[in-house]
């Protein structure tokens, strides 16, 4: 009798076995699909990035900007400020690197120390490019291109092609180096993926004229070229950092396949460039846009804060203001001539506006001028407070 017991019960237990699997397979097709932002199970590992709402990137962050008044100062003054819950600080490759294999750590020591104690979490954007060291274009495709923007704006230099192997296995080298040395940092949350870049980790090239686009073309530049060296980049930096998240600044293509123009074959491209980034990186995929400002520039990002704003809710997203608001000049393009606290005020409030689902942005990255500012205060706590964490 007993034995006809534990005969009936597995049978039983291979029915349900058989009906679960019946139900699933049952399913329509798009059911069983997972949507490209929420990444499979398999990838859903617990990482501290990602992993909670108190390990993402969260709140308001200083940027560090590279040269003397940044990065290179050694200045973690703004770090203290009660209203910062994050560092973002730019760096240079030539800076850390300027002899092979020879990289001087010592400042990026210093941060991570001083991000530890404050506490601040830390985000890495480390530029290539235009700022490669000399050592690193030994052998490479390289280039003259102007400098679009940024300190060296107007300035011509030499850019290696973002698809080139000599140049990607040096860069890929020092991103390893780099893991190794602060990927188990408890203060490390998130890193720009670059490499194939120019003049800052975000996704664009010197390509915004008709000379510098014939250029390109000549030299080799194809959409797929360009998209597959970021796809190994992609690689390189999810399994580098394993527990971090990779922010990618910018994404789209700076010159779209033949035939192919306006703004709608743009936005596809950028989209696709999403999807592609979440197949490898999962949940630990951010994007963002560096151009948040709410008065004008001369030149507009496009569709920079609405496409990635549109992605909140379902992936890490952020902004980093377009720049600092002091001085007259800066504060008109941030919002306000002549009120750089105002200018920042309304830059903060169009960077927070939430989405058509009810949602806004992780993080809002503020350059170190505004975040020292004594009149900007009132400004940080209230964009602090945005987020749900505003301190007395």
């Amino acid at each position: 009798r007993a034995l006809m017991r534990i005969s009936r019960l597995r049978c039983g237990l291979l029915g349900i076995s058989l009906l679960s699997c019946l139900s699933w397979t049952s399913l329509p097709a798009r059911a069983q699909r997972q949507d490209p932002a929420d990444p499979t199970p398999q990838r859903r590992e617990a990482v501290r990035c990602a992993s909670s709402d108190d390990a993402t990137p969260n709140g308001l962050a200083v940027v560090l900007p590279p040269g003397e008044k940044g990065y290179k100062s050694g200045n973690l003054e703004a770090l203290n400020n009660p209203f910062v819950s994050g560092v973002a600080v730019q760096i240079n490759w030539r800076d850390i690197e300027p002899v092979q294999g020879k990289p001087d750590w010592s400042k990026l020591d210093a941060l991570f120390a001083a991000a530890i104690s404050s506490p601040k979490w830390v985000q890495l954007d480390i530029v290539p490019g235009f700022f490669s060291p000399e050592w690193a274009l030994a052998g490479a495709k390289t280039d003259l291109f102007l400098v679009p923007y940024g300190p060296a704006h107007g300035t011509v230099a030499k850019l290696p092609m973002p698809w080139d192997p000599v140049y990607l296995d040096r860069w890929f080298a020092f991103v390893k180096q780099l893991s190794e040395r602060y990927g188990k940092s408890p203060a490390f949350r998130m890193i720009a993926a670059a490499g194939p870049t120019s003049v800052s980790e975000e996704m664009t090239l010197p390509s915004n004229s008709p000379p510098a686009v014939k250029k390109w073309l000549s030299d080799g530049y194809t959409p797929a070229k360009y998209l597959g060296a970021w796809e190994k980049a992609f690689h390189v930096y999810a399994d580098s950092f394993p527990n971090q998240c990779v922010s990618l600044a910018a994404p789209g293509l700076p010159i779209l396949e033949r035939g192919e123009s306006g703004r709608p074959a743009r936005l596809r491209a950028k989209q696709d460039i999403v999807e592609r980034a979440v197949k490898v990186l999962g949940r630990r995929l951010a994007i963002q846009s560096n151009d948040l400002h709410a008065g004008h520039a001369q030149v507009e990002a496009f569709d920079g804060t609405d496409f990635i704003n549109s992605y909140s809710g379902r992936i890490i997203t952020g902004f980093e203001m377009r720049g600092g608001s002091q001085g007259a000049g800066p504060s008109q393009v941030m919002g306000a001539a002549g009120n750089p606290p105002l200018a920042l005020r309304k830059s903060v409030d169009k960077g927070m506006a939430a989405n058509s689902s009810g949602r806004h942005i992780n993080f809002l990255e503020i350059y170190e001028g505004d975040v020292l500012a004594p009149d900007m205060q009132p400004v940080l706590q209230y964009a602090a407070s945005l987020f749900g964490k505003s301190k007395p």
